[in-house]
């Protein structure tokens, strides 16, 4: 985030030129829409992270999303964060332009500027960190969003951070049950904070999918969609991943 807010501070792009190069861009794809249908899977591209390293460094953006399409996902993430993931500044356009998917674009967004870089890029989603910003910017970037036809996933990680989120009106809302600080994954937060959601909120599980039984677990406790990376990026199928996760919806 450090690194990102020193960025930012030096991004002197006149903000209303940004905005309007952004709308000249094709219509976003309706991403929180298509994961509003429910038990829906996300399927993420990352090549590395910081709690794992190196997961998928040669991973080729557009059969990867076709291999996650084909197994039933309906939407991608896709890190865009070169430094500590990784990503290489084509790895979105590559992945969305392989598919019809809707794509979320997963970085640290830290001003609007990332927001309309966002629907520059091609994205139809972004990211918020609820952790990592303050109710001032969460109601400032989703506006920025929401003005370009973008979807608006806000994370959380604790009760705490799952208020704030429904004080400036989230609608779509990620519980990433991987500890920020340790890195350690609890699979009992997502359940828990579940049973806290407002209606009308589409509710998304992030971190720790593992397997078919773990993605029934999270469908059962009430989660519209999951996101799922790392055991998707290291399977040597794919497709069949996505299938054998999805199976936990039926």
């Amino acid at each position: 985030m450090a690194a990102h807010r020193l960025a930012a501070a030096d991004d002197n792009r006149p903000l209303d030129e940004l905005m309007a190069d952004a709308r000249l861009h094709p219509p976003p794809r309706p991403f929180r829409d298509t994961l509003e249908r429910g038990r829906a899977l996300i399927g993420e591209l990352k090549r590395r992270s910081p709690s794992k390293g190196e997961l998928a460094p040669d991973l080729v953006p557009g059969t990867l999303a076709k291999a996650y399409e084909a197994g039933g996902a309906v939407c991608l993430s896709v890190l865009t964060d070169a430094a500590f993931f990784g990503a290489l500044p084509t790895d979105l356009n590559e992945a969305r332009s392989a598919c019809e998917l809707p794509v979320l674009r997963k970085d640290f967004t830290v001003s609007e500027r990332d927001v309309c870089d966002a629907r520059i890029m091609g994205a139809d989603a972004v990211l918020l960190i609820v952790a990592a910003l303050s109710d001032d910017e969460l109601s400032r970037f989703g506006a920025v969003a929401r003005e370009l036809g973008l979807a608006v996933l806000v994370e959380v990680h604790t009760e705490h951070e799952l208020a704030r989120s429904i004080g400036v009106g989230a609608d779509l809302i990620g519980v990433n049950q991987r500890d920020l600080a340790t890195f350690a994954v609890d699979d009992r937060l997502a359940p828990r904070l579940r049973e806290q959601m407002p209606g009308g909120v589409v509710t998304v599980a992030e971190s720790g999918i593992r397997d078919g039984r773990d993605a029934a677990r999270l469908f059962a406790a009430g989660y519209d969609a999951l996101l799922v990376g790392e055991s998707l990026v290291t399977s040597p199928d794919p497709t069949a991943t996505v299938r054998e996760l999805l199976r936990g919806a039926s």
